[in-house]
């Protein structure tokens, strides 16, 4: 590949941060006295104080990308794909190794950088743009357009104070979205806004990819990242795993992520940290055959739970808990949600230990291989949780009609729906 044709090299990339080592800036007497007395005991045991402790969150990464490529970058939490981005858009420091990018390059890591509460929402606009390097004139020439595309305008005169969480990052995406440059990096940005927001902000990426501008997007959402992209990496504890076309890097990272037993667990006791944060935790996730037994091979005809167990330490209002079903090619089959009749987000969550189960009836996928994505969220604000592939299945033909058919029955759904055979006359003379 010539030179003049990449827009990004990357050779040897790595990053280390040290951990078990972190200092308050600003340490009480009584903080530091207790460490200084710490560090004695240990010595005196022998232990010679506390270590410092390192994780290489990059490790020895090289890859190139052509310019007008879009490069989907997989991987699950961990892998260091925010760190990638991070050193290429120059906020952090690689440790060794350089990445040259060719162009101009603009990041969106986080909507919303650079927003003031007490300052309107046109005001806002300004001030976020010139964080992210736009020129005044241009944001003037753009701003109608923002203002539109984050569907803020009867609010735009209102001090950003006032906006509610998913206000804040709609108008944060809005002027990210604009940002014109040579190289775009993208981190996880679909968890803003509701559902038809979020349709709009992956046509406003595929817009930019599909019009000869390098873009570098993160996504735990393979669909999304089979939409846009023709290339893809996956990053595995900081390391190339596997570059190559899209398809193909999706389809191996989805059989290695998943878990094949029909079910998994997060405890401290198995060493998996249980996902989420302070509100709300995952604990385990099910797929129960026809008789109730976790398995990880189903019968087409019959039907299987879906349970997601899950520890709710605040209470939560208008929460809800969902699960997205996915082909070994990361098309999403379908999403169903926990609280579709709205009782849920009425009467909220407990803290205590919850569990949902959905029901998917016999006959209603096709035979072959399926990845479950896990999520729970509070609508438009934020997720609780979001887990992706946490266990694979496989749905086997039985001997149902669709066995008779010679070859592989095409769709991804296959479900009995009701027909009616009816001899409505003779054959005409």
């Amino acid at each position: 590949m010539s030179e003049s044709n990449l827009a990004i090299r990357v050779e040897g990339l790595g990053k280390q941060y040290r951990i078990d080592s972190v200092r308050e800036r600003y340490q009480t007497i009584r903080t530091a006295l207790s460490r200084g007395v710490t560090n004695v005991v240990a010595r005196l045991a022998g232990g010679g104080g506390r270590k410092d402790q390192y994780v290489w969150a990059l490790d020895d990464l090289s890859f190139e990308v052509e310019r007008g490529t879009a490069l989907g970058i997989v991987g699950r939490n961990g892998a260091g794909k925010t760190t990638l981005l991070r050193i290429l858009s120059r906020i952090t420091a690689p440790t060794k190794g350089r990445a040259v990018l060719s162009g101009t390059a603009s990041a969106l890591l986080s909507v919303g950088t650079g927003f003031h509460p007490e300052m309107t929402g046109r005001d806002n606009v300004f001030l976020n743009g010139s964080v992210l390097g736009m020129r005044g004139r241009y944001i003037r020439e753009k701003f109608d357009e923002i203002v539109a595309f984050a569907e803020v305008e009867k609010f735009i005169d209102t001090p950003i104070k006032y906006y509610s969480s998913g206000m804040q990052m709609r108008l944060g995406f809005a002027v990210a979205a604009f940002l014109e440059a040579e190289i775009l990096l993208i981190d996880e940005v679909l968890a803003v806004g509701d559902t038809a927001f979020q349709r709009k902000c992956l046509a406003k990426i595929d817009d930019v990819a599909h019009h000869g501008r390098t873009v570098l997007f993160v996504s735990h959402y393979m669909a999304a990242v089979s939409q846009m992209c023709t290339r893809a990496l996956w990053l595995d504890r900081g390391r190339l795993r596997l570059s190559g076309d899209t398809a193909s890097v999706i389809e191996a990272y989805l059989a290695d992520s998943a878990v094949a037993s029909g079910e998994r667990t997060w405890s401290d006791e198995n060493g998996a940290r249980q996902p989420g944060g302070d509100r709300a935790r995952l604990r385990a996730v099910r797929i129960r055959n026809a008789a109730g037994v976790p398995s990880d091979t189903l019968d087409v005809g019959k039907p299987f739970t879906i349970e997601i167990e899950y520890e709710v330490q605040k209470l939560l209002r208008y929460s809800m808990v969902y699960f997205t079903l996915r082909t070994n090619t990361g098309i999403a089959v379908l999403t169903s949600v926990d609280a579709y009749d709205g009782l849920v987000g009425e009467h909220g969550r407990e803290p205590g230990i919850w569990i949902s189960t959905c029901t998917i009836m016999g006959n209603f996928l096709s035979q072959g291989t399926y990845y479950l994505d896990v999520i729970a969220a509070h609508p438009l604000v934020e997720y609780l949780f979001s887990e992706d592939a946490v266990l694979s299945f496989t749905i086997e033909e039985t001997g149902s009609v669709i066995g008779t058919y010679d070859g592989e029955w095409p769709g991804v759904v296959s479900p009995a729906l009701p027909w009616s055979i009816d001899r409505v006359g003779d054959p005409p003379r």
